[in-house]
């Protein structure tokens, strides 16, 4: 089904004369004739109904901004280059944490090294899909959008040469960075191969789709050796702040918590965090307590907008039962994120129901010792 959010989110019309800078409509006493004009008339009657409307989002946002100061025990979860800003709310007090060691960020900064490179040549590409074993899956008008300067330019050089700077200043300091031994390897082997790139495509003044697959094909192993030190590094900061504030909060308190996590569409399935938590919360709840929430961009106060939105989340959850005491399915609509009004239009578009083109995902499951909710229970 589909949300209230349509109902909710979208401006109230205003009235036509207040728009046309008129004034308020003139009062019309319907027991003395009078020439009215039609049109004006069916805006004071249609204005008067969306009033009903704009009483109801007042009063709704005025809820709203109230059960905010009671949200509680609640996670909000920023994601971000250091493995996630983690905040608890609970009790009217905050605390806000980046619980996830440094070798997570370094492990993840050479693993990036090839999306640098690409970010440099990409607009210098020759638009046509080159004939490789992979090249069904690169859609062209994608390509010839991100191919959008001329293929021949050389302006790639200078920039690509100052970011090989980069590279070998970072590789010389890779012993003294105190970070595993086998990241020191890997490393080195993803800096050397891109610097391979850069010197060879300098040197011949170009460079291909092919030629950058044979490099950040070259890389892929130590790349994959860098994500597995950056995966232990955060799922050991994630689970341990967990367990920190799960005995400041109580277990009684914990069985309630809700988590948001705040992140990019690019990262919001199956998102690093979420999987991480999601075995630290109570099973029973853990469905509907869990919200992924997705955005453009990283939102200036992101603790805000997370309580902003489970409020609305949580007061709908009782307004759905009461307001639909009847149609359970309905009432499930406006309790979840879909729009009340959406199976209406896909009977309407002869759709059918809205489940056949979701693809649903299941996270995994963590082991019982990460960070289990039943320890509570031995």
């Amino acid at each position: 089904m589909a949300t209230r959010r349509g109902f909710l989110g979208g401006a109230t019309a205003a009235g036509a004369v207040t728009i046309l800078g008129a004034g308020p409509a003139p009062a019309v006493d319907a027991s003395q004739p009078t020439l009215v004009d039609p049109v004006l008339q069916e805006r004071v009657a249609r204005d008067a109904i969306l009033a009903a409307n704009s009483g109801m989002r007042s009063h709704y946002a005025v809820l709203k901004a109230d059960l905010i100061k009671h949200l509680g025990p609640v996670v909000v979860v920023q994601n971000d280059a250091k493995g996630g800003r983690f905040t608890l709310v609970h009790e009217g007090a905050r605390e806000s944490v980046h619980p996830v060691a440094e070798i997570f960020e370094l492990a993840k900064s050479i693993s990036h090294v090839p999306l640098g490179v690409f970010a440099i040549i990409a607009p210098y590409l020759s638009d046509k899909v080159p004939n490789l074993p992979n090249g069904h899956r690169i859609d062209p008008h994608d390509l010839r959008m991100v191919a959008f300067k001329e293929a021949g330019g050389t302006g790639w050089i200078a920039p690509l040469q100052a970011y090989a700077d980069t590279l070998l200043a970072a590789r010389r300091q890779l012993p003294k960075a105190n970070i595993p031994t086998e990241m020191v390897t890997s490393c080195t082997k993803v800096i050397d191969g891109a610097l391979a790139f850069i010197d060879a495509s300098v040197a011949a003044g170009s460079f291909d789709i092919k030629s950058f697959g044979d490099f950040s094909g070259s890389v892929y192993a130590p790349i994959r050796t860098n994500m597995k030190h950056a995966a232990h590094a955060q799922i050991a900061g994630v689970e341990g702040l967990m367990r920190r504030w799960r005995a400041r909060v109580g277990e009684e308190a914990w069985k309630d918590l809700y988590t948001v996590v705040l992140s990019q569409w690019a990262t919001s399935v199956l998102n690093q965090n979420s999987i991480i938590i999601r075995p630290c919360m109570n099973p029973a709840k853990v469905a509907t307590h869990l919200i992924d929430l997705p955005a453009a961009e990283p939102p200036s106060d992101p603790v805000h907008v997370a309580l902003d939105n489970l409020a609305r989340i949580v007061q709908d959850n009782i307004a759905a039962e009461m307001v639909f005491p009847a149609d359970t399915v309905l009432a499930d609509a406006l309790k979840g994120p879909q729009d009340l009004l959406s199976d209406e239009i896909l009977d309407q578009l002869g759709g059918g129901a809205a489940a056949d083109g979701a693809a649903s995902v299941s996270a995994p499951v963590a082991s019982e010792e990460a960070c289990p909710f039943h320890v509570r229970a031995r």
